[in-house]
Protein backbone atom coordinates (compact mmCIF):
# COMPACT_ATOMS: atom_id res chain seq x y z
CA UNK A 1 0.00 0.00 0.00
CA UNK A 2 1.28 3.45 -0.93
CA UNK A 3 1.64 5.57 2.22
CA UNK A 4 0.81 9.25 2.08
CA UNK A 5 2.44 11.99 4.15
CA UNK A 6 1.56 15.54 5.13
CA UNK A 7 4.11 18.01 6.52
CA UNK A 8 2.96 21.06 8.48
CA UNK A 9 5.79 23.59 8.52
CA UNK A 10 5.93 26.33 11.14
CA UNK A 11 8.59 29.00 11.48
CA UNK A 12 11.46 30.25 9.37
CA UNK A 13 12.98 29.52 5.97
CA UNK A 14 15.33 27.04 7.64
CA UNK A 15 12.28 24.99 8.60
CA UNK A 16 11.01 25.15 5.02
CA UNK A 17 14.35 23.78 3.86
CA UNK A 18 14.20 20.99 6.45
CA UNK A 19 10.65 20.12 5.37
CA UNK A 20 11.81 19.86 1.76
CA UNK A 21 14.55 17.47 2.90
CA UNK A 22 12.03 15.33 4.77
CA UNK A 23 9.58 15.32 1.86
CA UNK A 24 12.24 14.29 -0.66
CA UNK A 25 13.48 11.53 1.68
CA UNK A 26 9.95 10.14 1.99
CA UNK A 27 9.20 10.39 -1.74
CA UNK A 28 12.43 8.56 -2.62
CA UNK A 29 11.31 5.75 -0.30
CA UNK A 30 7.88 5.24 -1.84
CA UNK A 31 5.71 7.72 0.07
CA UNK A 32 3.44 10.23 -1.68
CA UNK A 33 2.73 13.82 -0.59
CA UNK A 34 -0.84 14.55 0.55
CA UNK A 35 -2.28 18.07 0.79
CA UNK A 36 -5.27 17.05 2.91
CA UNK A 37 -4.12 16.29 6.44
CA UNK A 38 -7.14 14.05 7.03
CA UNK A 39 -6.09 11.75 4.18
CA UNK A 40 -2.48 11.26 5.29
CA UNK A 41 -0.95 8.11 6.79
CA UNK A 42 1.99 10.06 8.24
CA UNK A 43 1.72 13.59 9.66
CA UNK A 44 4.91 15.50 10.44
CA UNK A 45 4.83 18.81 12.34
CA UNK A 46 8.03 20.78 11.73
CA UNK A 47 8.28 23.27 14.57
CA UNK A 48 9.98 26.48 15.65
CA UNK A 49 10.82 27.47 19.23
CA UNK A 50 12.43 30.89 18.77
CA UNK A 51 9.37 32.65 20.18
CA UNK A 52 6.29 31.66 22.14
CA UNK A 53 3.78 32.19 19.30
CA UNK A 54 5.09 29.43 16.96
CA UNK A 55 5.19 27.06 19.92
CA UNK A 56 1.55 27.83 20.71
CA UNK A 57 0.55 27.28 17.08
CA UNK A 58 2.31 23.92 16.97
CA UNK A 59 0.58 22.71 20.13
CA UNK A 60 -2.78 23.92 18.85
CA UNK A 61 -2.31 22.05 15.55
CA UNK A 62 -1.18 18.93 17.42
CA UNK A 63 -4.30 19.07 19.59
CA UNK A 64 -6.49 19.13 16.50
CA UNK A 65 -4.84 15.92 15.27
CA UNK A 66 -6.20 13.94 18.24
CA UNK A 67 -9.50 13.28 16.46
CA UNK A 68 -7.73 11.90 13.40
CA UNK A 69 -5.68 9.56 15.58
CA UNK A 70 -8.82 8.28 17.31
CA UNK A 71 -10.41 7.46 13.94
CA UNK A 72 -7.21 5.92 12.58
CA UNK A 73 -4.97 4.34 15.26
CA UNK A 74 -2.47 3.38 12.52
CA UNK A 75 -1.82 7.05 11.78
CA UNK A 76 1.80 8.04 12.49
CA UNK A 77 2.24 11.50 14.03
CA UNK A 78 5.69 12.98 14.58
CA UNK A 79 6.99 16.33 15.82
CA UNK A 80 10.25 17.54 14.31
CA UNK A 81 12.46 20.59 14.75
CA UNK A 82 13.37 23.04 17.48
CA UNK A 83 10.28 22.60 19.68
CA UNK A 84 10.72 18.83 19.51
CA UNK A 85 14.32 19.29 20.62
CA UNK A 86 13.41 21.65 23.45
CA UNK A 87 10.21 20.14 24.85
CA UNK A 88 9.64 16.94 22.92
CA UNK A 89 9.52 14.45 25.79
CA UNK A 90 7.28 16.78 27.77
CA UNK A 91 4.96 17.10 24.76
CA UNK A 92 4.84 13.33 24.27
CA UNK A 93 3.38 13.06 27.78
CA UNK A 94 0.98 15.93 27.13
CA UNK A 95 -0.12 14.63 23.70
CA UNK A 96 -0.35 10.82 23.74
CA UNK A 97 -1.07 10.81 19.99
CA UNK A 98 2.60 11.66 19.30
CA UNK A 99 4.50 8.61 18.05
CA UNK A 100 7.94 10.22 17.85
CA UNK A 101 9.94 13.38 18.28
CA UNK A 102 12.99 14.28 16.24
CA UNK A 103 15.45 17.15 16.69
CA UNK A 104 16.71 19.23 13.73
CA UNK A 105 20.06 17.40 13.68
CA UNK A 106 18.43 13.99 13.19
CA UNK A 107 16.58 14.45 9.89
CA UNK A 108 18.51 11.73 8.07
CA UNK A 109 16.84 9.14 10.33
CA UNK A 110 13.29 9.91 9.18
CA UNK A 111 12.81 6.72 7.10
CA UNK A 112 14.25 4.45 9.80
CA UNK A 113 12.10 6.10 12.49
CA UNK A 114 8.83 5.88 10.54
CA UNK A 115 9.60 2.28 9.63
CA UNK A 116 10.29 1.40 13.25
CA UNK A 117 7.00 2.99 14.33
CA UNK A 118 5.10 0.83 11.82
CA UNK A 119 6.96 -2.29 12.99
CA UNK A 120 6.77 -1.87 16.77
CA UNK A 121 4.33 0.99 17.54
CA UNK A 122 6.79 2.04 20.26
CA UNK A 123 7.25 5.75 20.95
CA UNK A 124 10.65 7.08 19.86
CA UNK A 125 12.68 10.20 20.77
CA UNK A 126 15.84 11.17 18.85
CA UNK A 127 17.37 14.50 19.89
CA UNK A 128 21.13 14.34 19.36
CA UNK A 129 22.90 17.64 18.62
CA UNK A 130 26.30 16.51 17.35
CA UNK A 131 25.42 15.35 13.87
CA UNK A 132 26.63 17.21 10.79
CA UNK A 133 24.07 18.76 8.43
CA UNK A 134 22.76 16.04 6.09
CA UNK A 135 23.75 15.83 2.45
CA UNK A 136 20.95 16.81 0.06
CA UNK A 137 18.54 14.15 -1.16
CA UNK A 138 18.14 15.74 -4.62
CA UNK A 139 14.88 14.04 -5.54
CA UNK A 140 14.36 14.44 -9.33
CA UNK A 141 11.37 16.60 -10.22
CA UNK A 142 10.69 17.88 -6.70
CA UNK A 143 11.60 21.50 -7.50
CA UNK A 144 10.19 21.66 -11.02
CA UNK A 145 8.03 24.75 -11.63
CA UNK A 146 9.72 26.56 -8.72
CA UNK A 147 11.65 29.73 -9.45
CA UNK A 148 13.23 30.09 -6.00
CA UNK A 149 14.95 27.59 -3.75
CA UNK A 150 16.86 27.41 -0.46
CA UNK A 151 20.19 25.84 0.45
CA UNK A 152 21.33 25.49 4.05
CA UNK A 153 25.08 26.08 4.33
CA UNK A 154 25.37 25.50 8.07
CA UNK A 155 23.62 24.32 11.21
CA UNK A 156 23.64 25.76 14.71
CA UNK A 157 25.01 28.94 16.27
CA UNK A 158 27.91 29.88 18.58
CA UNK A 159 26.72 33.35 19.61
CA UNK A 160 24.55 32.53 22.64
CA UNK A 161 22.60 35.79 22.70
CA UNK A 162 20.96 35.90 26.11
CA UNK A 163 17.37 35.61 24.78
CA UNK A 164 17.94 33.03 22.04
CA UNK A 165 17.16 29.33 22.24
CA UNK A 166 18.82 28.40 18.91
CA UNK A 167 22.23 27.21 20.25
CA UNK A 168 20.39 24.93 22.68
CA UNK A 169 18.03 23.37 20.14
CA UNK A 170 20.17 23.40 16.97
CA UNK A 171 23.59 23.01 18.58
CA UNK A 172 26.91 24.63 17.81
CA UNK A 173 27.98 25.84 14.37
CA UNK A 174 28.67 23.09 11.87
CA UNK A 175 29.33 24.02 8.24
CA UNK A 176 28.68 22.04 5.09
CA UNK A 177 31.48 21.36 2.57
CA UNK A 178 31.47 23.90 -0.28
CA UNK A 179 31.42 21.18 -2.95
CA UNK A 180 28.30 19.74 -1.28
CA UNK A 181 26.60 23.15 -1.39
CA UNK A 182 27.56 23.75 -5.03
CA UNK A 183 26.35 20.29 -6.03
CA UNK A 184 22.98 21.00 -4.45
CA UNK A 185 22.85 24.34 -6.27
CA UNK A 186 23.54 22.62 -9.60
CA UNK A 187 20.64 20.26 -8.92
CA UNK A 188 18.25 23.11 -8.14
CA UNK A 189 19.28 24.93 -11.31
CA UNK A 190 18.78 21.76 -13.38
CA UNK A 191 15.20 21.65 -12.04
CA UNK A 192 14.50 25.19 -13.25
CA UNK A 193 15.20 27.16 -10.07
CA UNK A 194 16.74 30.54 -10.91
CA UNK A 195 17.06 32.24 -7.53
CA UNK A 196 18.84 30.59 -4.59
CA UNK A 197 18.88 31.78 -0.98
CA UNK A 198 21.72 30.53 1.22
CA UNK A 199 20.49 29.83 4.74
CA UNK A 200 22.08 29.69 8.17
CA UNK A 201 21.73 31.02 11.68
CA UNK A 202 24.76 33.23 10.94
CA UNK A 203 25.81 32.76 7.32
CA UNK A 204 28.67 35.24 7.37
CA UNK A 205 30.56 33.12 9.90
CA UNK A 206 30.87 30.37 7.24
CA UNK A 207 34.33 28.82 6.82
CA UNK A 208 35.67 25.51 5.52
CA UNK A 209 39.17 24.10 6.03
CA UNK A 210 41.39 27.07 5.17
CA UNK A 211 39.37 30.23 6.09
CA UNK A 212 41.44 32.29 3.66
CA UNK A 213 40.29 30.07 0.81
CA UNK A 214 36.75 29.07 1.79
CA UNK A 215 34.83 31.69 3.69
CA UNK A 216 31.41 33.20 3.12
CA UNK A 217 32.52 35.71 0.49
CA UNK A 218 34.42 33.06 -1.49
CA UNK A 219 31.34 30.81 -1.34
CA UNK A 220 29.23 33.66 -2.72
CA UNK A 221 31.68 34.15 -5.61
CA UNK A 222 31.63 30.41 -6.39
CA UNK A 223 27.83 30.48 -6.43
CA UNK A 224 27.86 33.56 -8.64
CA UNK A 225 29.84 31.65 -11.26
CA UNK A 226 27.01 29.14 -11.77
CA UNK A 227 25.78 29.82 -15.31
CA UNK A 228 22.03 29.29 -14.90
CA UNK A 229 21.73 31.24 -11.65
CA UNK A 230 19.90 34.55 -12.11
CA UNK A 231 19.95 35.84 -8.55
CA UNK A 232 21.60 34.96 -5.24
CA UNK A 233 20.40 35.84 -1.74
CA UNK A 234 21.37 34.92 1.81
CA UNK A 235 20.00 35.12 5.33
CA UNK A 236 20.64 35.66 8.22
CA UNK A 237 23.70 37.79 8.96
CA UNK A 238 25.09 38.92 12.31
CA UNK A 239 26.32 42.53 12.42
CA UNK A 240 29.48 41.68 14.36
CA UNK A 241 30.65 39.30 11.60
CA UNK A 242 29.93 41.43 8.54
CA UNK A 243 33.28 41.64 6.77
CA UNK A 244 34.86 43.98 4.24
CA UNK A 245 35.01 40.98 1.89
CA UNK A 246 31.22 40.69 2.05
CA UNK A 247 30.90 44.41 1.34
CA UNK A 248 33.08 43.78 -1.71
CA UNK A 249 30.65 41.11 -2.89
CA UNK A 250 27.87 43.68 -2.99
CA UNK A 251 30.13 45.97 -5.02
CA UNK A 252 31.33 43.39 -7.56
CA UNK A 253 28.72 40.64 -7.94
CA UNK A 254 25.91 41.37 -10.40
CA UNK A 255 23.96 38.26 -9.37
CA UNK A 256 24.01 39.10 -5.66
CA UNK A 257 20.66 40.68 -4.74
CA UNK A 258 20.73 44.26 -3.50
CA UNK A 259 19.21 43.32 -0.16
CA UNK A 260 20.49 42.28 3.24
CA UNK A 261 18.63 41.17 6.35
CA UNK A 262 20.68 42.42 9.30
CA UNK A 263 18.98 42.04 12.72
CA UNK A 264 19.67 44.82 15.22
CA UNK A 265 17.15 43.73 17.94
CA UNK A 266 17.41 46.95 20.04
CA UNK A 267 18.63 50.52 19.73
CA UNK A 268 19.90 50.91 23.30
CA UNK A 269 23.49 50.01 24.10
CA UNK A 270 22.45 48.97 27.59
CA UNK A 271 19.90 46.51 26.23
CA UNK A 272 22.27 45.28 23.51
CA UNK A 273 24.81 44.46 26.22
CA UNK A 274 22.20 42.57 28.23
CA UNK A 275 21.29 40.72 25.04
CA UNK A 276 24.97 39.79 24.47
CA UNK A 277 24.78 40.98 20.89
CA UNK A 278 28.45 41.96 20.61
CA UNK A 279 28.05 45.42 19.02
CA UNK A 280 26.83 48.90 19.89
CA UNK A 281 24.22 51.04 18.15
CA UNK A 282 27.04 53.25 16.85
CA UNK A 283 28.80 50.23 15.31
CA UNK A 284 25.53 49.06 13.75
CA UNK A 285 24.91 52.48 12.20
CA UNK A 286 28.47 52.48 10.85
CA UNK A 287 27.84 49.11 9.18
CA UNK A 288 24.67 50.49 7.57
CA UNK A 289 26.66 53.40 6.16
CA UNK A 290 29.27 51.01 4.73
CA UNK A 291 26.57 48.87 3.11
CA UNK A 292 24.94 51.85 1.45
CA UNK A 293 28.33 53.04 0.20
CA UNK A 294 29.13 49.59 -1.20
CA UNK A 295 25.76 49.11 -2.93
CA UNK A 296 23.71 52.12 -3.94
CA UNK A 297 20.02 51.60 -3.19
CA UNK A 298 20.56 48.43 -1.16
CA UNK A 299 17.43 47.37 0.71
CA UNK A 300 17.99 46.73 4.41
CA UNK A 301 15.56 44.73 6.52
CA UNK A 302 15.96 43.68 10.12
CA UNK A 303 14.65 42.00 13.27
CA UNK A 304 13.75 43.98 16.37
CA UNK A 305 12.08 43.09 19.65
CA UNK A 306 10.34 45.17 22.29
CA UNK A 307 9.94 44.48 25.99
CA UNK A 308 13.28 42.83 26.73
CA UNK A 309 13.67 42.49 30.54
CA UNK A 310 14.55 45.86 32.03
CA UNK A 311 13.74 47.86 28.87
CA UNK A 312 12.86 51.40 29.97
CA UNK A 313 10.94 54.05 28.06
CA UNK A 314 14.31 55.67 27.27
CA UNK A 315 15.67 52.39 25.89
CA UNK A 316 12.60 51.98 23.71
CA UNK A 317 12.91 55.54 22.38
CA UNK A 318 16.50 54.76 21.35
CA UNK A 319 15.14 51.83 19.32
CA UNK A 320 12.64 54.13 17.60
CA UNK A 321 15.43 56.63 16.97
CA UNK A 322 17.60 53.99 15.28
CA UNK A 323 14.67 52.97 13.07
CA UNK A 324 14.18 56.59 12.05
CA UNK A 325 17.89 57.02 11.30
CA UNK A 326 18.27 53.85 9.22
CA UNK A 327 14.87 53.87 7.50
CA UNK A 328 14.65 50.11 7.01
CA UNK A 329 12.72 48.80 4.03
CA UNK A 330 10.80 46.54 6.40
CA UNK A 331 11.08 45.00 9.86
CA UNK A 332 10.21 41.72 11.51
CA UNK A 333 9.12 43.03 14.90
CA UNK A 334 7.90 41.07 17.89
CA UNK A 335 7.39 41.08 21.64
CA UNK A 336 10.05 39.48 23.81
CA UNK A 337 9.00 36.14 25.29
CA UNK A 338 10.93 34.01 27.78
CA UNK A 339 12.60 30.94 26.29
CA UNK A 340 13.18 28.36 28.99
CA UNK A 341 16.89 27.68 29.51
CA UNK A 342 18.17 31.04 28.25
CA UNK A 343 19.85 33.60 30.56
CA UNK A 344 17.22 36.24 29.72
CA UNK A 345 14.45 34.01 31.07
CA UNK A 346 15.99 34.39 34.54
CA UNK A 347 16.46 38.15 34.34
CA UNK A 348 14.41 40.40 36.65
CA UNK A 349 12.33 43.43 35.68
CA UNK A 350 10.06 41.70 33.18
CA UNK A 351 7.94 44.06 31.09
CA UNK A 352 4.16 43.74 31.31
CA UNK A 353 2.17 42.44 28.37
CA UNK A 354 0.29 45.74 28.05
CA UNK A 355 3.49 47.76 27.77
CA UNK A 356 4.92 45.34 25.20
CA UNK A 357 1.75 45.50 23.10
CA UNK A 358 1.75 49.30 23.21
CA UNK A 359 5.43 49.58 22.30
CA UNK A 360 5.12 47.09 19.46
CA UNK A 361 2.17 48.94 17.95
CA UNK A 362 4.01 52.25 18.12
CA UNK A 363 7.10 50.71 16.51
CA UNK A 364 5.10 49.03 13.76
CA UNK A 365 3.20 52.24 12.98
CA UNK A 366 6.52 54.05 12.57
CA UNK A 367 7.97 51.36 10.31
CA UNK A 368 4.79 51.18 8.21
CA UNK A 369 5.07 54.90 7.45
CA UNK A 370 8.74 54.47 6.47
CA UNK A 371 8.05 51.42 4.28
CA UNK A 372 5.19 53.13 2.48
CA UNK A 373 7.28 56.25 1.88
CA UNK A 374 10.16 54.21 0.44
CA UNK A 375 7.79 52.23 -1.78
CA UNK A 376 6.17 55.41 -3.10
CA UNK A 377 9.60 56.64 -4.19
CA UNK A 378 9.68 53.67 -6.58
CA UNK A 379 6.61 54.83 -8.54
CA UNK A 380 7.53 55.60 -12.13
CA UNK A 381 10.81 53.70 -11.92
CA UNK A 382 11.76 50.76 -14.12
CA UNK A 383 12.85 47.74 -12.04
CA UNK A 384 14.17 44.30 -12.94
CA UNK A 385 11.83 41.59 -11.65
CA UNK A 386 12.40 37.85 -11.44
CA UNK A 387 9.00 36.35 -12.28
CA UNK A 388 7.90 33.69 -9.79
CA UNK A 389 4.53 32.79 -11.27
CA UNK A 390 0.90 33.70 -10.71
CA UNK A 391 0.01 36.00 -7.81
CA UNK A 392 -1.92 34.62 -4.83
CA UNK A 393 -5.06 36.48 -5.86
CA UNK A 394 -4.69 35.20 -9.41
CA UNK A 395 -5.02 36.99 -12.70
CA UNK A 396 -1.56 38.56 -12.59
CA UNK A 397 2.08 37.54 -12.50
CA UNK A 398 4.15 38.15 -9.41
CA UNK A 399 7.86 38.45 -8.83
CA UNK A 400 10.53 40.17 -6.77
CA UNK A 401 13.02 42.90 -7.43
CA UNK A 402 16.66 42.62 -6.44
CA UNK A 403 15.69 44.58 -3.31
CA UNK A 404 13.13 41.85 -2.47
CA UNK A 405 10.08 43.99 -3.26
CA UNK A 406 7.02 42.04 -4.42
CA UNK A 407 5.69 43.29 -7.78
CA UNK A 408 2.39 42.23 -9.38
CA UNK A 409 1.71 42.89 -13.07
CA UNK A 410 -0.09 41.58 -16.14
CA UNK A 411 1.79 39.14 -18.35
CA UNK A 412 1.94 35.66 -19.87
CA UNK A 413 2.68 32.67 -17.65
CA UNK A 414 5.61 31.63 -19.88
CA UNK A 415 7.59 34.49 -18.30
CA UNK A 416 7.95 32.50 -15.04
CA UNK A 417 11.61 32.13 -14.14
CA UNK A 418 12.69 35.02 -16.36
CA UNK A 419 14.05 38.47 -15.56
CA UNK A 420 11.81 41.20 -16.98
CA UNK A 421 11.66 44.97 -16.79
CA UNK A 422 8.61 46.39 -15.04
CA UNK A 423 7.60 50.03 -14.63
CA UNK A 424 6.09 50.65 -11.19
CA UNK A 425 2.66 52.30 -11.32
CA UNK A 426 1.34 52.06 -7.77
CA UNK A 427 2.83 51.29 -4.37
CA UNK A 428 1.34 49.69 -1.28
CA UNK A 429 2.67 48.71 2.13
CA UNK A 430 3.56 45.12 1.20
CA UNK A 431 3.75 45.14 -2.60
CA UNK A 432 4.05 47.14 -5.79
CA UNK A 433 1.88 47.18 -8.91
CA UNK A 434 3.50 47.59 -12.28
CA UNK A 435 3.37 47.19 -16.04
CA UNK A 436 5.74 45.30 -18.27
CA UNK A 437 8.01 47.96 -19.78
CA UNK A 438 7.19 48.47 -23.42
CA UNK A 439 3.84 46.66 -23.29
Amino acid sequence: MNKRFHIKTMGCQMNEYDSDFLAQSLIKNGFSPENEVGQADVILINTCAVRAKPEQKACSFLGRMAGLKEKNPELVVGMIGCLAQMKGKELMKRFPLLDFIMGPRELEKIIDIVGEIYDSRQKIAVTGLKGAPPSPVNCPGYFQNQTSGFISIMEGCNNFCSYCIVPYVRGREHFRPPEDILREAEHLLSEGVREITLLGQNVNSYTWDDPDHWNFSSLLHAMGNLEDLSRLRFTTSHPKDLSDALLGCFQKMDKLAGHIHLPFQAGSNRILKLMRRGYTREEYLEIIEKLRTAKEGIAITSDVMVGFPGETDEDFLLTLDLIQQVEFDSLFSFKYSDREGTPAAKMPDKISKGVKVSRLQRLQDLQSSITLKKNRHLEGRQLTVLVEGTSKKGGQLTGRTSANKIVNFDGDSHLAGKLVEVTIQESYLNSLKGKLTGS
